[in-house]
């Protein structure tokens, strides 16, 4: 297959809804598969199938930092009646500033209004400014810099 056609369709899987691409033909096999927002191709002769690697992620050093961390600071079994959590609204990495070097949105002890900026969550190369759904003051800040979450996850305490 000559390279004009795999750029043709390269760009073809790019820019369509579709999400995987594989194509046979005499002189091999082409497979090509959309990660993210980037197309990954891999081709290989007849015999041999090869799977495109997937960039993935690695949570787990973060996750288990988080984890030693509670593990070695004895915390409440549960959170205070007062205290309320800002959640996160999406998948992604928490940062607690705009950039590496900024001031973090808030602190312990910071107030914050319903609508005011408290980090920022990346998802899918894509910086989303998260703002509090509440009133009240910062009691704790659940996250590190630069973890993983989940939807869902409590992101700051509240009181």
């Amino acid at each position: 297959m000559d390279l004009r056609k795999l750029k043709t369709l390269i760009d073809l899987v790019s820019e369509s809804n579709i999400s995987e691409l594989e194509i046979t033909e005499a002189e091999g096999k082409v497979r090509i598969v959309k990660a993210g927002t980037a197309a990954v191709m891999v081709a290989a002769p007849p015999p041999i199938t090869v799977a495109a690697p997937t960039p993935v992620p690695a949570p787990a050093p973060a996750q288990a930092s988080a984890a030693a961390a509670a593990a070695a600071a004895p915390e409440p079994a549960a959170a205070p009646p007062a205290a309320r959590v800002v959640k996160s609204p999406m998948v992604g990495t928490f940062y607690r500033s705009a950039s590496p070097g900024a001031k973090p949105f808030v602190e312990v002890g910071s107030a914050v209004k319903e609508g005011d900026p408290v980090c920022i969550i990346e998802a899918m190369k894509i910086m989303n400014e998260i703002e509090s759904d509440l009133d009240g003051t910062v009691t704790r800040i659940l996250c590190e810099n630069g973890q993983a979450v989940e939807f869902g996850q409590p992101l700051f305490e509240l009181e």
